[in-house]
């Protein structure tokens, strides 16, 4: 016996078809958990008025002598600051954020007895951070943010 299907009949089958794929698409992305999607940050109207002052605080850490240095060592993430400026007198805060998973930021408060500061390997991940260090001296504010690879 053959099947003998008309051309209009195809052609309702295949946009059927089509769409129950595209509804199956949307309800997977909608509505399980393993699609999670996120927003990077929850308050991104602000975060954007914001944005010119961040790109002149970055500036003024550019135009210095020398910049903030992030460097990988056997105990963890060393951060070094310029040692143009006395280490008791830089404050701020360091903030290291994963896209991947917002329950895992977390940030360090500045507080230096050497121009250095280590962040041990307990407390980081593997994988990749967004790290940002907004540090002050002398009332001015200076920031560095950096991509890195743990």
């Amino acid at each position: 016996m053959k099947l003998k299907i008309s051309w209009p009949t195809a052609i309702i089958v295949s946009i059927v078809a089509f769409m129950i794929f595209i509804l199956s698409f949307v309800y997977k992305v909608t509505f399980l958990p393993e699609y999670d999607h996120h927003l990077v940050s929850e308050e991104y109207y602000k975060d954007e008025l914001n944005y010119q002052k961040e790109i002149d605080k970055e500036n003024k850490g550019i135009a210095l002598k020398e910049n903030v240095i992030v460097a990988k060592v056997s105990e963890g993430l060393l951060i070094s600051f310029p040692k143009e400026f006395n280490p008791k007198e830089i404050s701020g805060k360091i903030s290291f954020k994963r896209l991947s998973n917002s329950k895992i930021d977390f940030e360090h408060p500045i507080k230096l007895e050497s121009s250095d500061f280590l962040i041990k390997n307990e407390n980081l991940l593997k994988g990749r951070w967004d790290l940002q260090i907004e540090w002050v001296v002398k009332e001015n504010v200076y920031l560095f943010k950096e991509k890195l690879m743990y």
